[in-house]
């Protein structure tokens, strides 16, 4: 069987007590509760495939348990398919092992129904956990959002009030809705066609409240309970955490310079039945590589020729800074192998922008039936001036303004980077995107950087922060930071870094 991951040998370094919280006042079985928080560290990135875990006496201690409550959990976790034992070698992390389907795993504790204080029962969830968390430190890294000055809000509310004062029509609303949204998604489909080389008409097109959702339906008619799905490792969290929560069984794969390794691709396909390949190709997450043109193109024709699906997630096509963009792979897909994925409208204010799915006509029609259910209600007057943007190109001069912003930004971010990191760090200059990813060159624990970092004023959430036994990186993005706040976010990263080493 192919296996994606390499032993590691120095589990103790990991920082388990900060993403294993354990709370023995709750009714919830401690063994549960440990089984609980690995599956979600699995998930989120926190134990990547591979990772070696401390014996069961060491780590027992650290947690503070019983070693038989941990032992316990452990056979919990390998009956599900999370971890391996293996005689005389230890326990390691196993995510792509085939898991238990949720339903099938029968114990009168370990069911996932718990009941409440109100006396009836319902469904938790160990994977959609949210691992964002919130900060009031004067600096915060992020993985690359945009600046929220930016946006040119008090415009758009003038259009939109405007818009809404002069609603005098003699058609239904139902009516002025179908009509509204057609128009819509005619100058969106165009825009689509003349940004990014795709070809596609209206039918082609389904618009979502955002990207997320538009994942989430996708998986909901592409993925049944036990579909293989390949990802790349490292990876995105939130949408491995959709594809965990549909029920697909996921096999990571690496990625170098060049994207993923089509190679190790070939090798899964031979080795099972894929149904699906997620892919960012056009700016990584995290690392922000992008495939290569000689990828794409291996890439499209292993889709060919063992019959899975290309999930192409273009999250952040608006901040590209070359003349010559990398188009999609929905633009070279000729066989309809591909769904595409994206996001409209980063820099508008919340609530204007979009997600978007571009797939064939049929599966299209489909997905409207599940959206019609999700999101039954259009924003009539949003999708106007919207409408009207597009139409009169004030997208495209707003797209021009920002992408000069954040070229100017990213520059003197690698300045930045290059003059007070200076031997402390590697990266490669992205071409696109609101984040760079940066590899450290010192060993040392990223929890106690984070920690140290928050002691002197700056944010580090732990969805930046990446540590195997061969990788220590960060995604740090930089968009939302002016030239002033950067400096200041960059010293204080130095700073922490010298007081930890």
């Amino acid at each position: 069987m192919y296996t994606s991951f390499t032993k590691m040998d120095s589990p103790v370094q990991i920082p388990f007590k900060s993403f294993i919280q354990l709370k023995p006042e709750e009714t919830t079985a401690l063994y549960l509760q440990i089984v609980f928080e690995f599956i979600k560290a699995i998930q989120i990135g926190l134990l990547p495939e591979g990772t070696k875990l401390p014996g069961t006496r060491i780590l027992c201690k650290v947690l503070e348990v019983n070693r038989n409550t941990l032992i316990k959990a452990f056979q919990d976790l390998e009956l599900q398919g999370w971890i391996e034992i293996l005689p005389n070698k230890g326990t390691f992390i196993l995510s792509e092992k085939q898991q238990k389907n949720k339903a099938d795993f029968s114990s009168d504790e370990s069911n996932n129904m718990r009941k409440t204080n109100e006396g009836f029962t319902f469904k938790r969830s160990t994977i959609l956990e949210n691992p964002k968390e919130t900060s009031d430190l004067p600096y915060q890294f992020n993985d690359g959002l945009p600046d929220l000055r930016l946006v040119q809000s008090d415009v758009l509310a003038r259009l939109y009030v405007s818009k809404l004062k002069n609603q005098k029509t003699t058609k239904t609303w139902e009516q002025v809705q179908a009509q509204s949204h057609l128009n819509f998604k005619t100058q969106f489909s165009n825009f689509l066609n003349l940004t990014r080389g795709i070809r596609i008409s209206t039918s082609n097109l389904l618009t979502t409240n955002s990207h997320e959702i538009s994942l989430y339906l996708v998986t909901k008619l592409l993925i049944s309970p036990g579909d293989k799905v390949v990802v790349a490792s490292p990876g995105y969290y939130i949408s491995n955490m959709t594809l965990s929560d549909s029920g697909a069984q996921v096999i990571t794969i690496p990625v170098d310079k060049d994207g993923i390794i089509t190679e190790q691709l070939k090798q899964i396909c031979d080795e099972h039945q894929i149904r699906i390949l997620y892919l960012t190709s056009n700016y990584h997450y995290p690392t922000t590589t992008s495939l290569s043109a000689k990828k794409r193109m291996e890439v499209l024709e292993l889709a060919n020729r063992y019959g899975f699906v290309i999930i192409e997630d273009d999250y952040d096509f608006d901040f590209h800074y070359d003349n010559n963009p990398v188009l999609p792979l929905a633009a070279l897909d000729s066989n309809e192998r591909v769904v595409y994925i994206g996001s409209f409208g980063r820099s508008l204010p919340a609530g204007f922008g979009y997600g978007f799915i571009a797939a064939p006509a049929d599966f299209i029609k489909e997905l409207e039936k599940h959206q019609n259910i999700l999101e039954p209600g259009i924003d009539v007057i949003k999708e106007q001036v919207l409408t009207d943007w597009i139409k009169e190109g004030e997208v495209h001069r707003l797209s021009k303004k920002n992408k000069k912003i954040y070229k100017e930004r990213r520059d003197y971010f690698v300045v930045l980077l290059k003059e007070k990191l200076n031997g402390k760090i590697k990266f490669q200059v992205p071409l696109r995107g609101l984040a760079i990813w940066v590899e450290w060159l010192d060993d040392f624990n990223l929890i106690k950087l984070q920690k140290q970092c928050a002691i002197n004023g700056l944010f580090l959430p732990k969805t930046v922060l990446y540590q195997t036994k061969n990788l220590t990186a960060t995604r740090l993005g930089f968009g939302h930071f002016d030239s002033s706040e950067m400096e200041n976010a960059v010293t204080i990263l130095r700073q922490s870094l010298d007081a930890i080493l």
